[in-house]
């Protein structure tokens, strides 16, 4: 099993098997912390072959520098799925669109969404939350 894309973005979608992805983005500027943003996806293409048949449960957290859940009751989001392969298929490609809505950060610093199946963590996409200035400059630590 391999994940050719994992990203956040704007706005993600599938359609008929082509993904489509608008405004990815790795950095959140917020002028007041906590922080919530109201509306993002995170957009991921998976690779399926023959040697990855059978039943799996993906898992997708969102955690903080210290490896703790954002959302300690709702994640991680653990779905099972089964892989299904035609005979004579070298490989198969699925879209996964997941919207996620009101995520809270309550500091800055960086985050990261775990992508992991079957225990195994696959891929790891950073998140970067910053305190700006009303004027968009970064604030110092002080």
């Amino acid at each position: 099993m391999d994940i050719q894309i994992a990203t956040l973005c704007d706005f993600a979608a599938d359609y008929n098997g082509k993904l489509v992805i608008s405004g990815t983005f790795d950095s959140l500027a917020a002028r007041a912390l906590p922080v919530v943003h109201p509306a993002c996806s995170l957009a991921m293409r998976f690779c399926f072959t023959q040697e990855d048949i059978g039943k799996h449960k993906l898992s997708i957290n969102i955690i903080n520098e210290d490896g703790e859940s954002l959302d300690p009751n709702n994640m991680p989001i653990e779905p099972e799925f089964d892989v299904k392969l035609p005979p004579n298929t070298p490989f198969l490609t699925r879209n996964i669109v997941m919207n996620l809505q009101g995520l809270r950060f309550p500091n800055d610093g960086i985050y990261s969404i775990d992508i992991g199946c079957d225990g195994e963590l696959l891929m790891r996409v950073p998140l970067r939350v910053v305190k700006v200035n009303a004027d968009g400059s970064n604030q110092q630590p002080g």
